[in-house]
C-alpha cells in the first residue's frame, strides 16, 4: 500500500475514533501546559517547555501518517530558518509508535529539519494539549502562553503563521 493511501486510511480511522473523546482544548491566552519529551533522532535531545522560555516557541503534534504534515513540517523549518536568530524555536512533536514511523517519515524530507523534533508516545501531552487532529500548533509567546492555535495544513497556512509570528516579534521591538 503506498504512503498517501496509508496515510489517508490511518488518518480517517484516527479522525473518527477522537469524536467520541471529549477534550478541553488549550486556548488561547492560557498558559501553554508544560512537558518535557525525549528526541526523536540521534541528535534531538530532550526539551522541557519552561526550558525555552524567552524565546516564541511553535509546539506542532505531528504523526508520519499525516499527509498534510508532509508538506508542512518543511514548510515550518523555512520560517525557523529565517527567525531562529530572533529567538523563535520549533518544537515538533510526533505521536508516532513505533517511533521508527517517524524516523522514516523524516528520513523521506527532501531537507532535513533542523529543529527539535521529540516524541509523546503515550499521547499524554497530546491529550493534555487537547489536540483532535493532526497536524495541530500552537504559538506560543516568549512568557508561555498561547497566541495562537492552528488546526490542519492548508495553502496560505505558512503566511499566516508568519505574520502572527512578526506580531510576536513587533511586540517585544516596541517593549524594549
Amino acid at each position: 500500500m503506498n504512503r498517501l493511501v496509508k496515510s489517508l486510511l490511518i488518518s480517517s480511522v484516527f479522525s473518527l475514533s477522537l469524536i467520541s473523546i471529549p477534550a478541553t482544548a488549550v486556548e488561547e491566552g492560557i498558559a501553554a501546559p508544560e512537558f518535557t519529551l525525549p528526541g526523536v533522532r540521534a541528535t534531538d535531545m530532550a526539551i522541557t517547555l519552561s526550558d525555552l522560555k524567552g524565546k516564541i516557541v511553535y509546539v506542532d503534534f505531528w504523526a508520519s501518517w499525516c499527509a498534510p504534515c508532509l508538506r508542512s513540517l518543511p514548510e515550518i523549518h523555512t520560517l525557523y530558518q529565517k527567525y531562529q536568530d530572533r529567538g523563535f524555536e520549533v518544537v515538533a512533536i510526533t505521536i508516532d509508535d513505533p517511533v521508527e514511523d517517524a524516523l522514516d517519515f523524516l528520513n523521506d524530507l527532501e531537507t532535513p529539519l533542523s529543529y527539535h523534533v521529540v516524541q509523546d508516545l503515550t499521547a499524554e501531552i497530546m491529550d493534555q494539549y487537547g489536540v483532535v487532529g493532526m497536524p495541530t500548533s500552537f504559538l506560543i509567546d516568549r512568557e508561555g502562553v498561547v497566541r495562537k492555535v492552528h488546526k490542519g495544513f492548508r495553502e496560505g497556512d505558512t503566511e499566516l503563521l508568519e505574520q502572527a509570528l512578526l506580531g510576536l516579534l513587533a511586540e517585544e521591538s516596541a517593549n524594549q
